[in-house]
């Protein structure tokens, strides 16, 4: 099992040795947090593909662990758009919240020694909702869902 501070860690050193793109392994979390940072801005584009290349036509043909997700990192005035990304919730300590410790965190104040969120910056929600399994923290409170907060980015 993967775990999510391996892709933490990854995308964050990626961007900090300022690679242009990064291959992670095809698992749907790891594809569910890099969609939230590409429709938050973070990443320019989100693709599958095989270890060589990104490469949707021969994904489908590669064996399973052979698959990968290949995203562009993004780049503003030649520094890093996403600047840190951590861990909330760990495998020792995972953190649950309710929809209106979500909304707390999100609105500038502090819920379970969770600093609130500031300008510009992310929170990836895991909820029990299948249709809604992996949603940005703002998300979770519009749609009044509770669940795990996984981590966060600025």
């Amino acid at each position: 099992m993967v775990l999510p501070h391996d892709l933490c860690s990854h995308v964050q050193n990626a961007f900090r040795a300022r690679h242009a793109r990064i291959s992670v392994p095809h698992t749907v979390q790891n594809l569910a947090i890099l969609s939230i940072l590409f429709r938050a801005g973070f990443l320019s584009s989100v693709t599958r593909g095989t270890p060589d290349q990104p490469s949707p036509i021969e994904f489908h043909a590669a064996a399973e662990n052979q698959k990968r997700i290949w995203a562009d990192l993004k780049y503003r005035d030649d520094r890093p758009v996403l600047t840190g990304m951590s861990l909330i919730s760990k495998p020792s300590k995972p953190m649950y919240m309710s929809a209106s410790e979500i909304r707390r965190i999100c609105s500038g104040r502090r819920a379970q020694n969770i600093k609130p969120l500031g300008m510009g910056e992310i929170a990836v929600v895991k909820t029990k909702d299948r249709e809604h399994e992996w949603v940005e923290a703002r998300e979770a409170v519009q749609l009044s869902l509770d669940g795990e907060v996984i981590c966060r980015a600025r």
